[in-house]
């Protein structure tokens, strides 16, 4: 490997969205609605997807670049139609976002089997249909851009995440393999590992959440470091380094650090 290749950008940057044909799944709330507003802002055309058509209609409001396409994301045949109207509509996908998540906080004694399998579906299995849909033509064109929205969360194994943590664990896992894959194809691949974010899932939270951002500002952060080129997209990087330190100690020196974090809230 040359010095050239270990500093420069790990995915091609994208510098300029006028007209790049965006599919934002998960887009009704939170951080997709958020990407999806200043994606359109920045004059993409954005396909918003998600189960509330409502809502995605209040993100798209009047903007002539967005085609609202509501669906099911554990729908395995939605996906195909849904991805079809978009190349109807767009003439392709030139980048595909995945956003859309399910989460409760539990200790390990609280899960029930049921709610996990439907947690690890809204938040993994369903990342397959996604990929199933999309990278054939993408693979096609020889370019394109997928990125999937994990979390802190699944740097380790933290209190109150027994079914989200791995889920998101075996998303970064994912990224992983689909960055070694596909970068010699032309296709960019982001892993987008959030911190703290004031949506709907964290307000199910009782416990002091630091470094707390709004999908605005999640949002900015995801599109600098798509138009970077970077493989992970961490924020807000005060606490997301903490995280990554923390990753790297004896397990015993770590247990002992989430034992006090839980008797602290």
């Amino acid at each position: 490997m040359t010095e050239a290749m270990m500093f420069s950008p790990m995915n091609k940057p994208v510098h300029d969205w006028t007209g790049k044909r965006i599919w934002l799944i998960g887009a009704s709330s939170g951080i997709g609605a958020a990407l999806a507003r200043q994606a359109l802002a920045m004059g993409a055309q954005v396909a918003v997807s998600a189960r509330r058509v409502e809502s995605l209609q209040a993100v798209a409001g009047t903007n002539g670049n967005a085609l609202i396409l509501p669906f099911d994301v554990l729908d395995h045949a939605a996906w195909r139609t849904r991805h079809a109207e978009v190349c109807a509509a767009f003439g392709g996908v030139d980048l595909m976002l995945f956003c859309a998540a399910d989460y409760r906080p539990e200790r390990s004694w609280e899960v029930s089997d049921d709610v996990a399998e439907q947690t690890i579906k809204t938040n993994l299995v369903s990342v397959y249909s996604a990929l199933s849909s999309v990278l054939p033509d993408m693979l096609a064109q020889g370019s394109g851009g997928i990125a999937l929205v994990a979390s802190v969360a699944g740097y380790m194994g933290l209190p109150n995440a027994s079914v989200y943590g791995p889920g998101k664990a075996a998303l970064i896992n994912l990224a992983e393999i689909l960055y070694s894959d596909l970068r010699s194809k032309g296709i960019s691949v982001y892993l987008i590992n959030p911190g703290f974010v004031k949506t709907g899932l964290t307000e199910k939270n009782d416990f002091a959440m630091p470094a707390m951002q709004t999908p605005a500002a999640a949002a900015v952060e995801i599109w600098k470091g798509i138009a970077e080129g970077r493989f992970e997209i961490h924020f807000p990087r005060r606490f997301t380094r903490i995280l990554k330190l923390v990753q790297m100690l004896p397990y015993r020196w770590r247990f002992a650090l989430f034992h006090r974090f839980l008797h602290m809230t």
